[in-house]
């Protein structure tokens, strides 16, 4: 059999091409729990994932083509030399150390993961059927996923999904989870009765009438007030210090008071803080060091919670939340701040995302040996973005493992919406309150 191998001299390794990877591995120290056999299990799954992709390098055929697919597809020049051993003469392919790059290999399946999300716009599997009640946020996890994989959707596609949308709308406020079904706040565009009527006396919104009270409630709540330009004082009473209640003594968010700090609700936390202008009232050092502890040495993603497995999802979850809590700190003059990275792995992120998250099929998933879905596609793609980008305008840096083709679009580090679709939010917005001044319709005190 002829071999195709790498010859790795002063070649630019990946994380997982380096052998010292191994000792990231967790160790339970001879006390076996049932916590530490699963994670073990994960990282082995991972580590499966990993030598599969190494494996790419050392290519095995009887013919000339792996050559030639290399310098096709990569540019990689190749050079051949014989060697014997015994009886066997062997091939061996040398690729230029001065032009290979292992990060070559990392490559996102763009087209696999379009034609699966919007093969989802059009229908979906029996498998979906307990997502009735969330319909609107399947439509946001496939369009969210599209617009940052910078695919455009036909003017008839977009019209349909609007149509759709508005069939969820209620008469009296807010958006339901599909037509006809109960006003909710996570799906809404909600009108301000809505938000009013969702509100607690302390500050707290629930989720829908009746529904659980948690700091979800008070994030959605902040983000359509915010992005239709009808958040008030009035409304907001109480809130900030609600949602600074729930910080919890490891130094994350929880969903409300005197529950564990939770890697979603995190981000709901301080996203709110920063919408309602006062992210500065959380212990942000203690929110930076728990929310940078939560990725993982081995695998390079993040988990949800203490002592919990990785999973895609907290990619953005836990990963989103470093810009708002650099853009704290930048206000606070910190001169260790870094004025190009975040303060997490953003290679060791996007290596887990590209290696071991992608589906064979398109959309993305928690981890190796699960399913593909709409959820983790969406948040699998939206870490990639905070990954890759560093802040904006001047100061904006970009860092893409694999193929420069692996760049998406950058997401709102707040929204988590594309940035031009913040822009036009904000001039609909502004345009509806000059009509309602025009009109004689009076303004509440705003933030």
């Amino acid at each position: 059999m002829e071999t195709v191998e790498v010859n790795s001299k002063n070649v630019n390794k990946i994380r997982c091409y380096d052998p010292a990877i191994e000792d990231l591995r967790s160790k339970d120290e001879g006390l076996e729990t049932e916590s530490s056999v699963e994670q073990s299990k994960v990282e082995d799954l991972v580590h499966e994932e990993y030598r599969r992709f190494k494996s790419n390098l050392t290519l095995l055929g009887n013919e000339d083509t792996q050559a030639a697919s290399l310098i096709v597809n990569y540019g990689i020049m190749c050079s051949v030399e014989y060697q014997e051993k015994g009886d066997l003469q062997y091939k061996v392919w040398f690729i230029a150390s001065n032009i290979f790059r292992p990060k070559e290999f990392t490559v996102l399946n763009r087209d696999f993961h379009v034609a699966f999300l919007k093969k989802g716009l059009r229908h979906l599997g029996e498998s979906y059927e307990c997502l009735d009640a969330s319909q609107p946020w399947l439509c946001y996890w496939i369009l969210h996923s599209l617009e940052l994989l910078d695919e455009p959707l036909a003017d008839d596609q977009i019209s349909d999904v609007a149509q759709f949308l508005k069939k969820c709308q209620q008469p009296d406020g807010g958006f339901g989870g599909g037509p006809y079904q109960y006003a909710h706040l996570a799906p809404t565009e909600a009108l301000l009765s809505f938000l009013w009527r969702m509100r607690t006396a302390e500050g707290a919104f629930k989720m829908h009438d009746g529904g659980e009270v948690d700091i979800r409630g008070a994030y959605c709540a902040a983000s359509v007030a915010r992005l239709t330009n009808i958040i008030t004082k009035d409304l907001f009473d109480g809130t900030l210090e609600w949602i600074v209640s729930c910080q919890t003594y490891e130094g994350g968010f929880a969903g409300c008071p005197g529950m564990e700090a939770h890697g979603g609700y995190s981000f709901c936390g301080i996203a709110a803080l920063t919408l309602l202008g006062h992210a500065k009232l959380c212990n942000i050092e203690s929110l930076l060091r728990w929310t940078v502890n939560r990725q993982m040495s081995y695998e390079g993603g993040f988990q949800g919670r203490t002592n919990k497995l990785v999973d895609g999802c907290y990619s953005f979850w836990q990963g989103g939340a470093f810009p708002l809590i650099h853009m704290v700190l930048s206000m606070e003059d910190d001169q260790s701040l870094s004025a190009e990275r975040w303060m997490f792995n953003q290679e060791a992120l996007q290596e887990y995302i590209l290696i071991c998250c992608q589906h064979q099929g398109g959309g993305l998933i928690d981890k190796p040996g699960k399913q593909r879905d709409y959820y983790h596609t969406c948040y699998c793609i939206s870490g990639l973005s905070v990954a890759q980008h560093f802040a904006g305008g001047k100061l904006s840096h970009v860092y893409v493992v694999g193929k420069s083709s692996n760049e998406i679009k950058p997401t709102h580090p707040v929204f988590n919406i594309g940035i031009e679709a913040v822009v036009h939010a904000n001039i609909f917005a502004k345009m509806c309150k000059l009509i309602e001044k025009f009109n004689g319709i009076p303004n509440s005190p705003s933030f």
